[in-house]
């Protein structure tokens, strides 16, 4: 019961992962003179429950890929550069040189056509092992990204999203780093520090001064007002 059905029976849902899934890989691979290209290489357009159930399909399909990139590596050591059916190519086809490179490609042969089986599409498995496989060569998982779209699909407004693989248009994080006082700076703040302490001391000196001119104005006024007090 796990995974969502999307109004589909078994067999109709199957196709319908097989055509997204061979879409967003062929999309990887642009020619300019195709019409019919895609406007950004690695990425498609559907709703976002499709997005998030193809997610999961392609990345199994790009570790099958990358399992089979060490196998033909291997295999490049045994194989030849003769043209296939010459004289040096039968050559090699009867050589113990050539049971060693069989045995060194069959890993890769076998995944390839699991892959096959799944995708039924020659050009995707092509791009899948020849460019997909080398690009995530170093990366243990999280090959893809779903990105929700504020636009929803006219007639049913359904929310869309954007499947595409990572490694390229990724978000760089810059990390902040604390504000580091040099000693020019140091050398630049101090005329200042002085101009606001010779400022505070010229405050603290008025502010004396005034307090001093109001006891005597306070005094002069208790000595009027004796005075008067005598007189009557």
């Amino acid at each position: 019961m796990r995974g969502r059905k999307l109004g589909r029976n078994s067999s109709h849902r199957k196709a319908m992962f097989r055509n997204m899934a061979c879409s967003l890989i062929r999309s990887v691979r642009v020619d300019e003179d195709d019409d019919q290209r895609p406007k950004v290489p690695g990425r498609i357009v559907t709703t976002l429950a499709k997005a998030k159930e193809l997610r999961p399909i392609v990345e199994k399909l790009v570790t099958l890929a990358r399992k089979a990139a060490p196998h033909e590596e291997r295999a490049k050591e045994f194989a030849t550069s003769a043209e296939r059916n010459s004289a040096e190519w039968k050559s090699w086809r009867e050589s113990e040189q050539w049971n060693k490179w069989n045995q060194a490609i069959a890993p890769a042969v076998t995944i390839r056509r699991r892959v096959f089986a799944k995708l039924r599409d020659n050009q995707a498995v092509d791009i899948l092992f020849d460019e997909l496989a080398e690009r995530f060569e170093d990366r243990p998982g999280g090959y893809t990204r779903v990105i929700r779209l504020a636009t929803v699909r006219l007639g049913d407004a359904g929310k869309q999203a954007l499947v595409e693989f990572v490694g390229e248009r990724d978000r760089v994080r810059s990390k902040r780093s604390a504000p580091v006082v040099t000693d020019e700076e140091q050398t630049q703040d101090a005329p200042a520090a002085e101009e606001s302490e010779t400022t505070e001391s010229e405050t603290a000196e008025a502010g004396d001064t005034s307090a001093e001119a109001g006891e005597a104005s306070a005094e002069s006024s208790e000595a009027a007002g004796e005075s008067e007090e005598k007189s009557e």
